[in-house]
């Protein structure tokens, strides 16, 4: 298999992007080695899924495609270096983010502590969306649980790899909801919801970056068992909206000792327009520590 190397990145928060993607990878469709620090997934592009394959060193990473042959491999290691520079989160100027965060009295010493802090995006706005549902409220343990299970039961495994494609949104909207509860374990209305966003998808509402982010908040909160949480953390990793703020989230709060979303909410108002860039802050230094 051909081997190409689409990013090589230095002075990379590497240790806390395996951090994140070692608490949230689902079984099946992706590959995390803690031992080798490598991550491995399929990536869609219009020549068919890829591998790519990650390796995160102390503070860099190198991303690799494998197996690109053909009339279309220039395209599509186009489209997978674009979708690996967006994963990567690096077009984002992590100054300007920290001139604006790093007079806050509670972000100033995280700023300062990770200041080339990124926010790991998504190869896939769809899966997100349905990866996020099947958070809601539940261990990061559990999530994953149940998305190992979704993928096995509707994704498609590549032979070769081993490893699965994540189920486009008509193959999920065809299914019973009674099904998808019985089969991942998650609660009916739980599995309405995922099913109802495959639908929405299906029907041409596109989660993804470069997208008027107006309308899909609308779209999406329209949807039963959609909140304001789901919505935000899903603007944040697969529209990569730089100022989505999920002021409900039970760490965030826990983190600013607030109450209440609209106390962590007003609390927030001042980091716009970079409050995802607080988040993750807030998030790691609380959250994925353990994994370091």
């Amino acid at each position: 298999m051909t081997r190409t190397t689409v990013a090589a990145v230095t002075s990379y928060p590497a240790a806390e992007a395996f951090a994140a993607l070692l608490a949230h990878a689902v079984p099946g469709l992706e590959r995390v080695d803690a031992s080798t620090r490598t991550y491995s997934r399929l990536v869609s592009t219009g020549a068919g899924p890829l591998l790519v394959e990650a390796v995160f060193g102390a503070d860099d990473v190198t991303v690799d495609v494998v197996g690109v042959d053909g009339d279309g491999a220039p395209e599509a290691l186009v489209e997978a270096g674009a979708s690996v520079r967006g994963w990567l989160d690096l077009e984002t100027d992590l100054s300007a983010v920290a001139l604006h965060l790093g007079d806050d009295p509670v972000l100033a010493p995280l700023v300062s502590a990770q200041p080339g802090l990124r926010i790991l995006g998504s190869f896939d706005g769809f899966e997100s969306a349905v990866m996020t549902v099947l958070g809601q409220h539940v261990s990061l343990v559990a999530a994953r649980t149940f998305g190992g299970r979704l993928v096995e039961r509707w994704g498609r495994l590549d032979a070769v790899t081993g490893l699965v494609e994540f189920p486009c949104p008509a193959t999920l909207a065809a299914v019973d909801p009674a099904e998808l509860q019985a089969v991942v374990g998650v609660t009916g209305q739980r599995a309405r919801t995922v099913v109802a966003v495959a639908r929405a998808c299906a029907d041409g509402l596109r989660v993804a970056p470069g997208v008027d982010p107006v309308p899909v908040r609308r779209e999406l909160l329209a949807l039963p068992g959609i909140g304001p949480w789901t919505v935000e953390y899903v603007a944040m990793r697969a529209m990569r909206d730089p100022d989505a703020f999920p002021a409900g989230d039970l760490v965030l709060r826990k983190a600013l000792e607030l109450a209440t979303p609209r106390e962590v909410a007003a609390r927030a108002a001042a980091w716009s327009p970079w409050r995802a860039y607080a988040a993750i802050h807030l998030w790691h230094h609380a959250a994925y520590s353990l994994h370091l």
